[in-house]
């Protein structure tokens, strides 16, 4: 049996790691990362060239599933895997790790865009500690708030004028969360509903200081498509296939 993974993510990891050794796994990787942290067994990089391409690949490569573990943000790839599973006659599975929930004490004001996000910013503080990725800076481009940006690699793309970038990758402490809120005087926390204990610990820091955080709602997954919670589930998925 060959299942390719589309990941990117600690799941689409952990879910090879599981899967290594019982049947043959393809994790694909988008390419977006300069030094991605890499699965066990085989792996590509780059893009396939929208659903077309990729159901070519599927059929080509003799996959049996795919399981889309990418980002749940990723929301093109994952409409691109939908069409391409149903093109291919494969079956498809999203592993996607539960969303956040706020608790007491939270003060989340939920938005469904990164546009929206930059809109809620007005009366909230002057200081944005900016927690979406590199990606979509061009929406807050035209704040006139000062934004503390943190991802991965360094940002390409339109920004805030008064911007710093932090280049760090997760998992992050809650005592190192507390110190940066502290350090960079943080009146607001913009984040993506990612799920996960990575990232998390941030909401926890802006929670104890009293912090409100604007959190963008994540896509829905593509209609239809059967969703596994952890890598231990998709794994289950697998061995009944």
């Amino acid at each position: 049996m060959h299942v390719l993974v589309l990941g990117g993510t600690t799941e689409a990891r952990a879910l090879a790691g599981l899967l290594h050794g019982r049947v043959r796994v393809t994790s694909s990787l988008a390419g977006r990362v300069a030094s991605p942290r890499l699965p066990v067994g085989e792996v590509r990089i780059g893009g396939f060239g929208g659903p077309e391409g990729l159901a070519a690949w599927v059929r080509e490569h003799a996959v049996d599933a795919v399981i889309d573990a990418t980002h749940p943000f990723a929301e093109r790839i994952s409409f691109n895997a939908a069409r391409a599973a149903a093109t291919a006659h494969v079956p498809l599975l999203a592993l996607r790790r539960p969303g956040w929930v706020p608790g007491e004490g939270d003060d989340w004001r939920s938005v469904a865009s990164l546009e929206e996000a930059a809109r809620a910013l007005d009366g909230l503080g002057d200081r944005v500690f900016l927690t979406t990725g590199r990606m979509g800076l061009a929406a807050f481009a035209g704040c006139p708030q000062w934004f503390l940006v943190r991802s991965v690699d360094a940002p390409d793309t339109p920004m805030p004028a008064r911007t710093e970038i932090l280049l760090d990758r997760g998992p992050f402490t809650l005592d190192g969360e507390r110190e940066l809120l502290a350090r960079h005087r943080i009146d607001v926390v913009v984040t993506k509903d990612s799920g996960g204990a990575a990232t998390s610990p941030k909401l926890t820091a802006a929670r104890e200081a009293g912090l409100p955080v604007v959190v963008v709602r994540r896509p829905p997954v593509p209609s239809g498509v059967p969703v596994a919670a952890t890598p231990e589930e998709a794994a289950a998925w697998v061995a009944t296939g």
